[in-house]
C-alpha cells in the first residue's frame, strides 16, 4: 500500500508542468511604438523619462538584436501575421487587403481569446473584420495627435496632410473629428485599451491586446506640461546627447565593446546659428515629451493589470516598427521654435536627431542597416522570464506569431475561409526568453524600397541603393556595422547573396 502511494505521489509530482509551460493560457499584450529610435527609452540609454518601460526591462528581458522591416506598414503587417510583408501583399503599399495570411486576432479568436486592437493599423482593412472583437483607431499611417479631423469651434485649424480614416468597431469615419477637448491619440488609444481589459475581466476569458501607438511619429505634438519637463535639456546639441546615451548603454551592460559607436551622420552643433539651435532643440523637446506621454500611458496599462489582479498571468511585449525617421514633411516650413508641438504645426524630427535616436547604429528608417531595422524589444512575464536579462538572440517581427501560438495553444491554419495561408516564417522566442538558445538557426531577410539585407549565422550583408554593392559585416563582433569586410571575404558575400536571391525570387 505504501509503495502504491509513493508511486502515485511521484506520478503527480513529475507530471506537473513547469511554470514556463502553465496550462492556463496567459493574457498577451503587444505594444508597438512608431518611428522610435533604439536609444530613445531610458533602459536603452535615453535621458527621456520612461520609468514604466524601465520597470518592464528591469523585471524582464531586453533584446539587442530584435528587428523590424525598416518601414511602418510592412513591419505592422509582419507583426500581426507572422510572415514577411512580401508574403501578405504589404511589401510595396498598404493599399491592399492582407492576403494569404491570418492575423493574430483570427488565430486567437479560434483559441477562445478575446481579441482587441487599439491604435494604428496603416492598412486597407478595418481590423474589426480580421479577427478582432473590438477595434478603435487610425486605419491610416499618421495623423494630427490633437485632432485628426476638421477644425473645431474656437480652435486653430489642425495641421494635416490629408483626411485620415478612423474606425470604431464596424463604423468608419473619414475624417474623424473627436468631440472631446482632451483628445490626444496616445491617451485615447489607452483609454479604449483599458475598457477592453475591463471587459475581459468581466468575461473571465484570456485576452489579446494589440496597443499600436503612433508616438513618436511626426507630426511632433505634445501636451505643454510634458514639453516643459524637457525645456533646455537639448540645448547642448547632438554630440553630447549621443555620447551620453552611448555611455549609459555601456555602463548598464546593454552593449559591450563590440558595439563601437558608429560615425556620426549629424551636422556639427556648433555650425548651426543660434536660431537653428533653438529650433532643433525645441523639436527634440517635443519628441521626448511624446515618448514620455507614451510611457505614462503604458504605466496606466500596468496599473490596470494590477488593479484587475492580472499581473501574474500576463505577458507584455514592447517594440518599435522601425528606427527613428530622417524623413521630413514640408508643411508650413519655418524655423520658429515657439509653435513646435502645437496642433496647428506639422514638424518632423529630421536626420540629425534621428541619428542620435538610433545610437549607436548607422542610418535611419527605410534603411536595412541596423539604424533602420533594429528595435528596442522588451519581453515581460513575471515569474517566467529572468529579471533584468539581456538577450543577443537574432530575431524579427516574424517570430511574434509563433511565440503567441506557443503561449496560447492556438493552431496556425494551412487554409482560412477558403484561402491558402502562407506557412509561418519565424520561430518561437520562448527558448530565447528562457535563455536556452543564443544563436538563430535560420536566416533572416529584409527588402524595403532601396534597402536590402540578409542575415545568416554571424554574418549580415546589407545595401541601400539600386546600384549599390553588398556590404558584409560580422553581426557578432561588429553589430554596429563599422567594418565592411566585403572585399576581404568575397566568397562569403557570394554565399549570402545566393541566400538572398533565392528568398527574393519567391516574390517575383
Amino acid at each position: 500500500m505504501l509503495l502504491l502511494l509513493l508511486i502515485l505521489f511521484s506520478s503527480l509530482f513529475f507530471s506537473c508542468t513547469p511554470k514556463e509551460a502553465v496550462t492556463v493560457p496567459p493574457n498577451i499584450i503587444v505594444i508597438c511604438a512608431d518611428d522610435l529610435g533604439w536609444s530613445d527609452i531610458g533602459c536603452y540609454g535615453s535621458e527621456v523619462k520612461t520609468p514604466h518601460l524601465d520597470r518592464l526591462a528591469d523585471q524582464g528581458m531586453r533584446f539587442t538584436q530584435f528587428h523590424n522591416t525598416a518601414k511602418c506598414f510592412p513591419s505592422r503587417a509582419s507583426l500581426i501575421t507572422g510572415v514577411y510583408p512580401h508574403d501578405c501583399g504589404y511589401d510595396k503599399s498598404p493599399s491592399n487587403p492582407i492576403r494569404n495570411a491570418v492575423t493574430m486576432g483570427e488565430v486567437l479568436q479560434e483559441a477562445g481569446y478575446l481579441t482587441y486592437w487599439s491604435g494604428k493599423h496603416h492598412g486597407k482593412e478595418n481590423p474589426y473584420t480580421r479577427g478582432f472583437d473590438h477595434y478603435y483607431g487610425l486605419k491610416d499611417g499618421c495623423c494630427n495627435y490633437f485632432n485628426p479631423g476638421e477644425q473645431r469651434e474656437a480652435e486653430p485649424r489642425p495641421a494635416r496632410k490629408n483626411k485620415r480614416h478612423w474606425c470604431i468597431d464596424s463604423v468608419s469615419y473619414h475624417p474623424y473629428t473627436p468631440e472631446a477637448e482632451d483628445f490626444y491619440t496616445t491617451d485615447y488609444f489607452t483609454n479604449y485599451a483599458l475598457d477592453y481589459m475591463n471587459e475581459a475581466k468581466a468575461e473571465k476569458k484570456p485576452f489579446f491586446l494589440y496597443l499600436a501607438y503612433t508616438a513618436p511619429h511626426d507630426p511632433l505634438m505634445a501636451w505643454p506640461e510634458d514639453i516643459e519637463k524637457y525645456k533646455g535639456m537639448y540645448d547642448i546639441g547632438y554630440e553630447q546627447i549621443r555620447q551620453a546615451r552611448y555611455q549609459r548603454q555601456l555602463a548598464g551592460g546593454l552593449v559591450d565593446s563590440t558595439y563601437r559607436l558608429s560615425q556620426a551622420l549629424h551636422t556639427p552643433w556648433q555650425s548651426l546659428s543660434v536660431a537653428e539651435q533653438e529650433f532643433e532643440a525645441s523639436k527634440m523637446e517635443v519628441y521626448a515629451a511624446m515618448i514620455d506621454r507614451m510611457d505614462q500611458n503604458i504605466g496606466r496599462v500596468l496599473n490596470q493589470l494590477e488593479k484587475l489582479n492580472m499581473m501574474d498571468n500576463t505577458i507584455v511585449f514592447f517594440m518599435s516598427d522601425n528606427g527613428a525617421s530622417a524623413e521630413v514633411v514640408h508643411l508650413n516650413d519655418d524655423n520658429d521654435a515657439a509653435s513646435v508641438g502645437s496642433m496647428e504645426r506639422w514638424v518632423s524630427l529630421g536626420e540629425n536627431w534621428a541619428n542620435v535616436s538610433n545610437t549607436p547604429f548607422r542610418f535611419y528608417k527605410t534603411y536595412s542597416f541596423e539604424g533602420g531595422i533594429n528595435t528596442p524589444f522588451i519581453a515581460w512575464w513575471p515569474g517566467h522570464i529572468k529579471a533584468n536579462a539581456i538577450s543577443r538572440y537574432q530575431s524579427h517581427f516574424i517570430d511574434l506569431m509563433p511565440t503567441v501560438l506557443e503561449l496560447s495553444g492556438a493552431q496556425y491554419p494551412t487554409e482560412y475561409k477558403g484561402n491558402r495561408i502562407t506557412p509561418l516564417r519565424g520561430q518561437s522566442l520562448l527558448p530565447a526568453m528562457r535563455g536556452e538558445v543564443n544563436q538563430r538557426n535560420s536566416p533572416l531577410f529584409w527588402q524595403w524600397n532601396k534597402g536590402a539585407a540578409a542575415f545568416s549565422g554571424e554574418w549580415k550583408i546589407v545595401k541601400h541603393g539600386l546600384r549599390a554593392q553588398w556590404e558584409l559585416y560580422n553581426a557578432r563582433t561588429d553589430p554596429t556595422e563599422t567594418q565592411n569586410m566585403s572585399l576581404d571575404l568575397p566568397q562569403k558575400v557570394a554565399e549570402m547573396d545566393s541566400l538572398y536571391q533565392h528568398w527574393i525570387s519567391n516574390y517575383h
